[in-house]
């Protein structure tokens, strides 16, 4: 089979699926409520034997994985002599191997990516953010990519696009609302109840040597955690990622690769969440940079500044995120945003910090504590998407929130991951607080 039609009966297999989960659920959903992306197929808890995963913040033009030969040594390195499987299986680390791809089984060699993954979650009560579903089995993302990767050596050009569909009950958060309704995919009549349909990345690639140009709608290059359910190692999302950062954007990021460890990055875009649009004249700067610090360590930072459109004129956010590995298997991920808006008066501060422990290649343990502190209306505007908390007038002022986090990541297959965790959400001064189980299960292709 030719890898460009293998390509497209991919992307027609995934609207197909998506459009039967509409049929099943259009009757039964209830009314309607109301950012990647690189390496899908890793994780938080990837050993040695599998590329860890990049955040946008860490790779702004990220390629997604090629498909790998399988190997009976490369997922070793910690045993010695012997086969892989017989080693690790002796001293208790996982012998998974590499997932199984779609494009990899018909044909490696094809410079055109297709793949995807879905993804089934319940929680127990609504956390606000995207998990707003409780007590029913949500599909929060069928999701189907096409991508052509830019590689460019020394003194010569290449090309490469993406295109992503996402169907869902996280689709109506992915898409474009920050375009007028009715363009690009926001308010567009595909919706249905709780689920939609989102397109959140559009675009093409030139690369010339260590540049590359991306020109197009593209998941934003601030923070740690995405929208993308494979790359984060928690089923819920952290009070900044939702309540501070943008998700996606449109317009141009030009990235630079200086060497192997420093990258750097700088565009141009409309505004907040917009999608081939522009809405209350959004144009503003995005840019950054990627170090090393102290041994295996890295430093990241994220910045916009301008009109972020249907957020706020003359506004500025940044994300920092310092990613450590304290030992082979234990990592520690520090991040602090800011955003402040002078046109509406948007202030707000989130620090989420994370630690990751991997067991092995099945099993692994993190936690996420974070301290929030909003104005008054980004305060009032959590409490009403929670559903639940004060019911009196908050004070003026700022005032906090904060979180915690525990979860576990099972991986019985290379291709299926499981995510249970306990949510504690409070806030002192409302006396307010929530405690949330969920769990979620995502399969790649």
């Amino acid at each position: 089979m030719r890898c460009s039609t293998l390509a497209i009966l991919t992307t027609w297999i995934g609207a197909m699926l998506g459009g039967t989960v509409v049929a099943q659920q259009a009757i039964t959903q209830p009314g309607s409520i109301q950012a990647t992306a690189a390496e899908y197929y890793d994780s938080y808890y990837s050993l040695e034997n599998a590329a860890e995963p990049a955040s946008p913040s860490d790779q702004p033009v990220p390629p997604a994985p090629a498909p790998k030969p399988p190997s009976a040594n490369v997922a070793c390195p910690v045993c010695g002599g012997g086969g892989c499987v017989e080693c690790c299986e002796r001293d208790g680390h996982g012998a998974l191997g590499d997932p199984w791809t779609l494009m990899g089984h018909f044909d490696p060699c094809c410079p055109i990516n297709a793949g995807g993954w879905v993804q089934f979650g319940y929680t127990d009560e609504s956390n606000g953010l995207f998990n707003r579903h409780p007590n029913r089995l949500n599909n929060h993302q069928s999701w189907v990519f096409v991508e052509k990767e830019a590689v460019a050596e020394a003194g010569t050009w290449d090309w490469g696009f993406r295109f992503d569909v996402l169907y869902g009950v996280d689709a109506q958060d992915t898409q474009a609302y920050g375009n007028p309704p009715g363009n690009w995919d926001y308010l567009n009549g595909f919706d249905h109840g709780i689920y939609g349909w989102a397109l959140p990345q559009t675009y093409v690639d030139v690369a010339y040597g260590d540049w590359n140009v991306r020109l197009g709608h593209f998941f934003t290059t601030i923070g740690n955690e995405v929208v993308a359910a494979p790359q984060n190692f928690f089923y819920s999302h952290g009070l900044a990622h939702y309540l501070i950062e943008p998700f996606t954007h449109t317009g141009a990021l030009v990235s630079y690769s200086v060497n192997d460890e420093v990258t750097l990055h700088g565009g141009w875009t409309l505004g907040w969440d917009s999608g081939f649009d522009q809405l209350d004249q959004g144009s503003n700067f995005i840019g950054g940079f990627t170090v090393p610090v102290v041994g295996d360590a890295t430093f990241t930072y994220g910045a916009t500044a301008g009109n972020f459109g249907w957020r706020g004129d003359n506004a500025y956010e940044h994300s920092m995120v310092l990613k450590v590995p304290i030992t082979e298997r234990l990592k520690y991920i520090g991040e602090t945003d800011l955003i402040r808006v002078r046109s509406t008066g948007e202030d707000a501060l989130g620090i989420p910090q994370y630690l990751i422990w991997e067991y092995n290649d099945w099993l692994a343990f993190g936690a996420r504590v974070e301290w929030f502190k909003g104005d008054q209306e980004t305060t009032l505007d959590y409490f009403r998407r929670v559903g639940t908390g004060p019911q009196v007038a908050l004070p003026p002022g700022s005032h906090s929130l904060y979180e915690a986090t525990f979860g576990v990541n099972i991986r019985p297959h290379a291709n299926f991951v499981f995510r249970p965790e306990i949510r504690y959400d409070w806030a002192p001064f409302a006396d307010y607080d929530q405690t949330i189980f969920g769990i979620d299960m995502f399969a790649t292709f």
